[in-house]
Formats: structure tokens, sequence, C-alpha cells
């Protein structure tokens, strides 16, 4: 039945479906049009086969607060003419955590999947929830795949790529992990929600590395950044201060206009625990343009920059 969201992928991604230019993003007023954006990407979703990641209804901390976002959930894509078994790259839109950005999940998606590799797309919680629930997600996500190996026809090796938001969140998962619970009574939380490897497209992941970038400054009590609610959860949420020798392999890939020292400080940081990554950075584009083909938010089309996809499938192919 899965094979029917690919078909109905490549068409949403013809058709610009989740697609809202720039332009747009913003009311009147200058404030974020949030509603526009979440219902252009609920409106995608509905007609999808989709994976709850939890019964309906069991969600933990999920609540009536935004009645925009619905429980979390998957939309599991079989690769495109692929018979043998292999991994999935679960994709994470990006959006400052609290808009989702329809080409870094959609159009992302589809790239890989029209190369062969099985992906889901998360819808994971945003704002007016806060990063613990974006994690228990992506953690279920990871769970979820692997306890659904044999009807979906897919192996236990799972990939987490974001963008932005996405990317901090994938990090996250790399970094903050569990082998399962064998005596779970829910034969989900029994899996393991350790990633094989992380993708991380664009964006700040070295929060505490690099201080003051991003508005963060570990010296300080007083957290200005957003994505934060206080100086624990700053470290607790900074990849590059929770890697160990178990953290999985890395692809790390952004253009110069975001501060590259985050990738540096987080490349840096995997050089001392050992642990294999790869990294890309460009000096053409801006952040948020996906696959760099034209068909994203932006409008931007820079052939260079495009080329990432090329090179995180041949990463992929080793990992999965």
């Amino acid at each position: 039945m899965y094979e029917e969201n690919y078909r109905k992928l490549k068409k949403a991604v013809e058709e610009d479906a989740v697609i809202i230019p720039v332009a747009r993003h913003r009311k009147p007023d200058g404030t974020m049009n949030i509603e526009q954006n979440l219902k252009v990407w609920n409106k995608a979703i509905e007609d999808f086969e989709k994976i709850p990641l939890w019964e309906e209804g069991k969600t933990p901390g999920y609540d009536d607060r935004d009645p925009l976002q619905p429980e979390p959930s998957l939309i599991f894509v079989p690769g495109n003419g692929v018979k043998e078994k292999r991994g999935t790259v679960i994709v994470c839109h990006g959006g400052g955590f609290e808009i989702r950005t329809g080409c870094e999940g959609f159009n992302t998606a589809y790239y890989f999947a029209e190369r062969g590799f099985n992906t889901a797309i998360l819808t994971y919680r945003i704002k007016p929830y806060g990063r613990q629930e974006a994690l228990w997600d992506i953690q279920r996500a990871i769970r979820v795949i692997r306890a659904r190996k044999d009807d979906l026809h897919v192996t236990d090796k799972v990939v987490c790529m974001g963008f932005s938001a996405g990317g901090m969140l994938s990090g996250n998962a790399a970094t903050h992990f569990d082998y399962g619970d064998p005596d779970a009574e829910d034969p989900v939380e029994r899996e393991s929600c350790r990633p094989d490897g992380a993708v991380l497209g664009y964006g700040a992941f070295a929060f505490c590395g690099l201080p003051g970038g991003f508005f963060a400054d570990p010296f300080s009590n007083t957290i200005r950044n957003p994505f934060f609610a206080s100086r624990d959860e700053l470290f607790y949420y900074s990849p590059e201060v929770n890697i160990t020798r178990e953290t999985p392999p890395f692809f790390i890939w952004q253009t110069n206009s975001d501060d590259p020292r985050h990738s540096f400080t987080t490349g840096q940081a995997l050089t001392a625990a050992g642990i294999p990554f790869e990294m890309h950075l460009f000096p053409e584009g801006v952040h948020g343009m996906a696959m760099a083909d034209g068909h994203n938010d932006l409008g931007m089309n820079v052939p260079h920059v495009h080329k990432w996809g090329d090179l995180c499938a041949d990463w992929l192919d080793i990992i999965l």
C-alpha cells in the first residue's frame, strides 16, 4: 500500500504543492503566518497513507493546545525500483521549530526515494510544544521503523536527515538515544532508537562550542536563544558536547551564509571521539534551499550546491 505514497509524493513535488514563496511567509504586520504554513502542510499530508507514531490518543504530552498540529506521524515512501531490503532515511523538515518548510520534507524525501532509498517524512511537534516533544517524536519514529521492518520490507538501518531545525533535531537523535527496553509492554519501545547515521543540512548546531553564535552563550545564565528555555537545555540540545564513542557517523553540509564554524566545531568534536564524518561547505547559496534546484520557498537554483544530494547518496550507500 505504501507504493502509492511514492506516486503521490512525485505528484506533490511536481506541482510544488508544499512550496510557499518567501514573500508570502509573513502577514502584513510582519509576523509569521503560521496558520497558513501549517494548513499547507496538513493538506499535503492528508492524502498519504500515514504511520502514526503512537496509537491515537496515546502520544505522550500531546493535547489540544494547537488544533493545527496532528499527532506525530510518518509518511513511508519505498525507494523507487528497489526490490531487496535496505535501510530507511527519516526526513525532518526545518522551520525554526515554529513552522514546517515543505521543500525540506517532501522535495528532499522524493529526491532520495527517486535515487532508490526508502524515505519517511516525519511530522514532529513544533511550538507551542518544546524540544523534548520533538526529540520524543524522532526517537519513536526510529523505533517504529524497526518494529515494522517486516511489513515495510526494510532492514534495521535508519538514518536521520534534517535541515535547519530538522538538522538540529537529527543531531539530537544521534547524541541522545537508548538501545530499547526489552521488558517494555509496548513492543515498539523494545527497539533501539540509536540511528545508524545523521545528515545535518545547514543551520546552527554548535551552540555551546561556538559561544555567541546564533544567540547562544554558555558563559551566561541569560539565554537569548529562542530555541532554548534554559542554560541546561542549551547544553542538552547542543550535539557537539554530547558526542561519545557510541555516536553514529555524520554527514554535514551547509553554505557559508550560515556560519561554517558550526560545522567545524561539530566536526572537531566528532574527530576527538573518533567518529567518522563527511563535511561539505559551499561558498554559494543561502539558508533554506533544500535541494537547491529552484523548487524551494526562495526559488533558488544553485547547481553547485545541488551536488550535495549526489554526495550524500554516495555516503548513504555506505551507511545503509
